[in-house]
Parts: C-alpha cells; sequence; structure tokens
C-alpha cells in the first residue's frame, strides 16, 4: 500500500461532511489519505470504499483524538502503511445547540467536551504528527474553525470560544513549528453539512445577510484547505470562508 511518490495526508474526522469533502479533494489531488474516524465507522468505511474504487489510496482508523496515546499510536501506523506523513488536516469537531444567552444552560461537561475534541485534540494530532512532517519539505497543518470563533456568536457560547481558542493555537503552531510546517486555519461561516439537519432555520439565523447569498457546501471548503495546504507562503493566518458574513 506504501507509495513514496505520493504524498501522505491524515483528516480527523475525515469520513463526514467537510471532512469526507477534504479526504475527496486531497486524494483527488494525489495524496494518499488516512481517515481518521471517532464513531462514524461505516461513514469512514465508505469514504475509504469510494476513494479506492476510483483508484486512490486510502485507509480508514479509529482513534479519539482526545487521547493522545490513542493518537501517537494511530499516526505511527499511518506512516508504516502508508509512508512519511506532508499534510494533517484537523477536522475533528463537535458542538452543543444552546440558547446562545443562556449562560445557566452551560454545563461544566459542555465545556470540557467542547474543548477536549476542539482544542486538545487538534494539539495532539499536531503534536503527534510534528516529527512527521518536519521530515518533509513542503508539509503543512490545516485546522478546520468556525467563523464563530472570530464572531463571538454560533451554535452556543462554549463552542464560540472553542473555536477562538483554536484560531489561536494556530498562531501559536506556527510559530512553534517554523520553518519546516506551515500551520493555517479555515473559518467556515455556515456549511451545509448533517450538523445542521433539523436546525436549518438557525442556520440562516447565525449567517445573517450574506452578500453571496448562498451557504457553503462541504466541497467548497475542502478546496479551500487545499489551497492552504499548498500556500507556500502562508502560516499563522486564519481564513474566512463564510460567503461575506462578516464584511
Amino acid at each position: 500500500m506504501k507509495d513514496l511518490d505520493k504524498p501522505v495526508a491524515i483528516v480527523t474526522g475525515g469520513g463526514t461532511g467537510i471532512g469526507r469533502a477534504t479526504s475527496e479533494r486531497l486524494a483527488a489531488a494525489g495524496c494518499a489519505v488516512a481517515v481518521i474516524y471517532s464513531r462514524s465507522a461505516a461513514d469512514a468505511e465508505d469514504t475509504v470504499s469510494a476513494l479506492r474504487a476510483a483508484g486512490q489510496v486510502a485507509m480508514a482508523l479509529q482513534a479519539d483524538v482526545t487521547d493522545d496515546v490513542q493518537v501517537r499510536r494511530t499516526f505511527a501506523e499511518v506512516a508504516a502503511t502508508l509512508g512519511p506523513i506532508t499534510y494533517l488536516v484537523n477536522n475533528a469537531g463537535i458542538t452543543r445547540q444552546l440558547p446562545f444567552a443562556d449562560l445557566e444552560a452551560i454545563t461544566d461537561e459542555t465545556w470540557d467536551a467542547l474543548f477536549a475534541v476542539n482544542v486538545k485534540g487538534a494539539f495532539n494530532c499536531s503534536r503527534a504528527a510534528a516529527p512527521y512532517l518536519r521530515a518533509r519539505p513542503g508539509s503543512a497543518i490545516v485546522n478546520v474553525g468556525s467563523i464563530a470563533g472570530e464572531t463571538g456568536y454560533g451554535s452556543s457560547l462554549p463552542y464560540a470560544v472553542s473555536k477562538a481558542a483554536l484560531h489561536g493555537m494556530t498562531r501559536s503552531l506556527a510559530r512553534a513549528l517554523a520553518p519546516d510546517i506551515r500551520v493555517n486555519c479555515i473559518a467556515p461561516g455556515a456549511v451545509d453539512t448533517r450538523w445542521w439537519q433539523g436546525n436549518e432555520a438557525r442556520m440562516h439565523e447565525l449567517s445573517g445577510h450574506l452578500p453571496l447569498q448562498r451557504i457553503s457546501t462541504p466541497q467548497d471548503i475542502a478546496e479551500t484547505i487545499w489551497l492552504l495546504l499548498s500556500a507556500r507562503s502562508m502560516t499563522g493566518q486564519i481564513v474566512r470562508t463564510e460567503n461575506g458574513q462578516t464584511l
């Protein structure tokens, strides 16, 4: 399965939504793709099957990104199976749909869960990948943030704060890992994924008036992720992909 001519990309949460679209885009760009999932085993396997049917190289592995030991073991398996790792997309994330102004609805469990996955998980993956990425010219990390991390408003207050923390960590990692590894972040606005199933009205409410008068697709976001992975002169940047929401 190992092909040393192919760059290897790891996509966490790579079997659904933005993650699946990103896995497909990176495979189309010539990468061997490791789809990391936590609970969505069927979706991850379906993604890998589709990529392999198209003649592309892919594998699916289960890992809890909040568990450093699991992450390190999984990344070592990726490198041993597919080859040296060149790209990491930290896409794994969770949210809670909560009334934004209801501070009493926010529990310790919500804070802990969102920060564990959205912030600590991205750090664990970046740290585990760093030794592999340093050995690969042109290596890069892209964190999948959210426009909520820029505006302070989103599906819940803890979610917005966790994404703001991820944006800040992007800048810190860009400094810590330079000059060998570029680290950037994409901050999507509303994206038409299963996260919003049953909450479409809320999605449009949060998006407000969009000058481009459209909601992004997962493929839109995947294109920009590939751009950031490829952009040799960019690091530490938070790129907004929100159809003009913050104009």
